[in-house]
Parts: structure tokens; sequence; C-alpha cells
């Protein structure tokens, strides 16, 4: 991701407002903001053909994150932080991994990939099997996609635990309250996989 504006929030109409108190506190000067980039499809120019090719779209968010360390037998989401929209999500690994983890396997995407990553899982007895970043320039080799495919049916398991929350707006105006909300969120979550469990083993 790429911030676009690390400094929102603090510019000169903060100052300005600091005898408008009621104007200041609907200031968010804790979130900021980042462009992601994602996948779009468009069909192809041939009147013909019905195919469609993809090409990278760039979209400005402004707002939190939510990190989060999801159990993959059961889909709960053991540990979680909150950050402003442009930390990177690699710098978060440590504070969502539970240490006490049963199985030793950690799943995370490309961005967490790095060498201080992959030392600190290995010193707290886990295992690294995080995605590969495709190398600048160049294709992916097949090995590496194969490698990354296997990855990526383990991830898609709790995948759905995103795709639930990614569509709820979170508006607040500190990252205290964004912090609340989200951990909020993420407790409610956890209550469906609970009670399907809890179905699962109930007797008839």
């Amino acid at each position: 991701m790429v911030c676009v504006r690390e400094a929102v929030g603090q510019g000169p109409e903060t100052e300005a407002w600091q005898d408008k108190p009621a104007k200041l506190a609907r200031k968010d000067r804790d979130a900021r903001w980042t462009v992601k980039y994602a996948k779009a499809k468009q069909p192809t120019v041939t009147p013909t053909s019905a195919a469609t090719r993809s090409h990278d779209i760039a979209i400005p968010m402004f707002g939190y994150k939510n990190h989060a360390g999801i159990d993959r037998p059961h889909g709960f989401i053991r540990r979680w932080t909150v950050t402003s929209a442009s930390s990177h999500d690699g710098a978060q690994l440590r504070n969502v991994v539970a240490k006490d983890n049963t199985a030793s396997t950690v799943w995370a995407d490309s961005a967490y990939r790095s060498k201080r990553n992959e030392e600190w899982l290995e010193r707290n007895g886990l295992t690294p099997d995080i995605h590969q970043k495709k190398p600048k320039g160049k294709p992916m080799s097949e090995t590496m996609s194969k490698a990354n495919g296997r990855r990526s049916k383990v991830k898609s398991a709790v995948e759905h635990v995103f795709a639930r929350q990614k569509d709820e707006t979170l508006r607040q105006n500190h990252r205290g309250r964004a912090k609340l909300k989200i951990g909020m969120a993420n407790i409610a979550y956890n209550m469906l996989p609970y009670v399907w469990h809890q179905g699962r083993t109930a007797s008839a």
C-alpha cells in the first residue's frame, strides 16, 4: 500500500481550531489515507468475444485497518489490533499471532513476508508459510505459483471473516473509538462460529 497523505489531521487547520473544541472534536486526527490496489475486469475490444482482461486499479481509502489472527480449525478471531489505514500490514504480525497456538504453522499474505517476521516466528516455535511476492519485472515461476496456490487453499477458509466486515463503514473521529467498534465487531463475529460449533456437538 502507498500512503498518500501521512500527515492528515495534523495540518494548520487543526491549530486554527484550538479555540473551537466542538469543530475539532469532529475531525478525525488519527485516521490516515492510503491507496489499495485491486484487479478489475473489463471486456476485450473484440466485438464477437466474451472474454475479459484484468487491469490494476487504485482505490483511495481513509480510516483504519482491522488486523486479525484467525484460528484455522474453528474460524475464531484469536487476536487483533487496529491501526490507521496507512500502517504496513507486515509490522503487525507479532501483534496478531498467538504464541500459545496448538499448531505451529502460520499462513499470511505476502505483505507479512520479511526476514524479520520469519525469524520472529521461528524464535517462538512457529513455522512461517507466507505467500511469496512476485519478483519485480519478472513473471512468477511455476514452482512459486503452485506454492502460493497451496497457501491460498488454506487461507480461503478464513477469508470470509474479512469479506463479512469489509463493507461495514467505520466513521469515528478517534482511534480509541475505532478500536472499540472494530473490537466489538470481532467479538460479534466470533459468536457465529461458536454457535455453529455448539450446534455440531449438541445432542440430537
